[in-house]
Protein backbone atom coordinates (compact mmCIF):
# COMPACT_ATOMS: atom_id res chain seq x y z
CA UNK A 1 0.00 0.00 0.00
CA UNK A 2 1.53 3.81 -1.07
CA UNK A 3 2.07 6.20 1.25
CA UNK A 4 0.88 9.64 0.77
CA UNK A 5 3.51 12.06 -0.80
CA UNK A 6 2.08 15.00 0.83
CA UNK A 7 3.41 16.01 4.10
CA UNK A 8 -0.08 17.04 5.42
CA UNK A 9 -2.04 14.17 3.98
CA UNK A 10 1.17 11.18 5.73
CA UNK A 11 0.49 12.92 9.08
CA UNK A 12 -3.04 12.03 8.54
CA UNK A 13 -2.42 8.93 7.78
CA UNK A 14 0.28 8.09 10.04
CA UNK A 15 -1.67 9.36 12.65
CA UNK A 16 -4.67 7.36 11.83
CA UNK A 17 -2.75 4.39 11.37
CA UNK A 18 -0.96 4.92 14.52
CA UNK A 19 -4.33 5.39 16.44
CA UNK A 20 -6.25 2.35 14.95
CA UNK A 21 -3.61 -0.54 13.87
CA UNK A 22 -0.16 0.24 15.09
CA UNK A 23 1.37 -0.11 18.90
CA UNK A 24 4.28 1.80 17.70
CA UNK A 25 6.10 3.69 14.73
CA UNK A 26 8.23 0.81 14.05
CA UNK A 27 5.59 -2.10 14.33
CA UNK A 28 3.81 0.49 11.43
CA UNK A 29 6.77 0.40 9.23
CA UNK A 30 7.58 -2.93 9.71
CA UNK A 31 4.16 -4.06 8.64
CA UNK A 32 3.48 -1.18 5.59
CA UNK A 33 7.73 -1.79 4.59
CA UNK A 34 7.70 1.68 4.55
CA UNK A 35 11.23 4.01 5.61
CA UNK A 36 10.64 5.32 9.38
CA UNK A 37 13.48 7.95 8.51
CA UNK A 38 11.67 8.97 5.79
CA UNK A 39 8.70 9.75 7.70
CA UNK A 40 10.19 11.02 10.06
CA UNK A 41 12.00 13.50 8.04
CA UNK A 42 9.10 14.37 5.96
CA UNK A 43 6.76 15.04 9.38
CA UNK A 44 9.82 16.81 10.63
CA UNK A 45 9.72 19.34 7.35
CA UNK A 46 6.41 20.56 8.63
CA UNK A 47 7.43 21.14 12.16
CA UNK A 48 5.99 17.78 13.74
CA UNK A 49 7.49 15.23 15.86
CA UNK A 50 6.92 11.65 16.93
CA UNK A 51 5.86 11.18 20.23
CA UNK A 52 6.56 8.27 21.64
CA UNK A 53 4.23 8.36 24.65
CA UNK A 54 1.43 9.22 22.67
CA UNK A 55 2.31 7.18 20.01
CA UNK A 56 1.47 9.85 16.99
CA UNK A 57 3.07 12.77 15.67
CA UNK A 58 2.57 16.05 17.11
Amino acid sequence: MPIPSDPNMLLSFVNLKLRDYYSSLDAMCDDLDVSRAEIVEKLQGIGYSYQKERNQFV
